[in-house]
């Protein structure tokens, strides 16, 4: 049976107003010009097609997709595709206590939000730039808008964030989902000092207390979850080094400069920009998205080599994870 291909990440921004250690360099990177930037009308002709082809979930990324003027009227833009869609946002926070009632009322479901520590120090070093006191304020207002449910991204870093216990007590006190997350080979460098096996975390965290298996919040996703007795919340596991998921894989991405990928590791993807800014109507890019993926299908099963590190100009903040 073929593998239902039904998720598409846009990326609407290469920009971010973060510098995480382990997403960029102090110095940030060199943002791409205006016109390299698909503008939201070519993005919602692609989304259009994507939907034709069977796509019923999206999530705008980045970059961090809020500093991107017009991401509310581009949810909205989004949400009148189909009424069946399902939209999402990935984001750091901290823009949230701005938007999320806004984001809500225009059509979004749900956000995802990346916090590696509850430790104003540790978050300051490792956002740089960022403001612990910003980034909660954006979690309860996301939860007050009613975005749900709401995701906590915490990428593992050895040394750094290793500890799951204050993650816990966020999760036992209010209604989030902790997913705790394997720092990922990037940049062409190996694992090194701060990578931290899933299964290391989860044992630390059994010392918290009893974990009951549960189902996803919500959907598809690569995460298994847990809760602690009493918990409101459940506590997730991504380990995409120790145990990968390209089997079930559903995931389609376009970047923020216009380019297709059906793996996070595609170095070169499909070139879409081009084809819409020449003209094309829905037809060519669902020819382009329909052929794509059929090749996933026929190779998405495939784990990428173990040298398969992103390229050094592949930042995430370009690709959207």
């Amino acid at each position: 049976m073929d593998q239902e291909i039904d998720y598409l990440r846009i990326s609407i921004t290469d920009r971010c107003n973060l510098r995480c250690i382990y997403c960029m360099p102090a110095e940030g990177v060199q943002a791409l010009e205006h016109d390299d930037i698909m503008s939201y009308e070519e993005l919602a002709l692609f989304a259009r097609a994507a939907v034709s082809c069977g796509i019923k979930r999206i999530r705008l990324t980045g970059g961090e997709p809020l500093v991107r003027k017009g991401a509310v009227d581009f949810v909205r833009m989004l949400a009148g595709i189909d009424p069946g869609l399902r939209l999402s946002l990935t984001t750091n926070g901290v823009l949230l206590n701005r938007y999320a009632e806004e984001l809500k009322e225009a059509g979004l479901n749900r956000v995802n939000m990346s916090l590696d520590s509850l430790d104003p120090e540790t978050y300051g070093m490792l956002t740089r730039t960022g403001r612990l006191e910003e980034a909660l304020d954006g979690l309860h207002s996301a939860i007050e808008a009613g975005l749900e449910p709401v995701k906590l991204n915490v990428v593992v870093l050895k040394g750094i964030n290793d500890d799951p216990a204050p993650f816990a007590e966020l999760a036992r006190r209010i209604l989030v989902h902790v997913r705790f997350i394997e720092y990922m080979p990037y940049f062409g460098a190996k694992n090194g000092k701060w990578f931290v096996p899933g299964d290391e975390m989860r044992s630390r965290l059994e010392r918290s207390g009893e974990l009951e298996e549960v189902e996803s919040p919500e959907g598809w996703g690569p995460a298994n979850y847990y809760r602690l007795g009493g918990a409101l919340g459940t506590i997730g596991f991504i380990s995409p080094v120790t145990c990968h998921f390209c089997p079930g894989c559903n995931r389609l991405r376009i970047s923020a400069e216009g380019r297709m990928k059906t793996c996070l590791f595609d170095h070169d993807g499909v070139e879409i920009r081009g084809e819409i800014r020449g003209g094309a109507d829905l037809s060519r890019p669902r020819e382009i998205i329909e052929g794509e993926l059929e090749r996933k299908r026929r190779e998405g099963h495939k784990k990428p080599p173990a040298d398969a590190y992103l390229r050094v100009t592949d930042h995430m903040s370009r690709i959207g994870g």
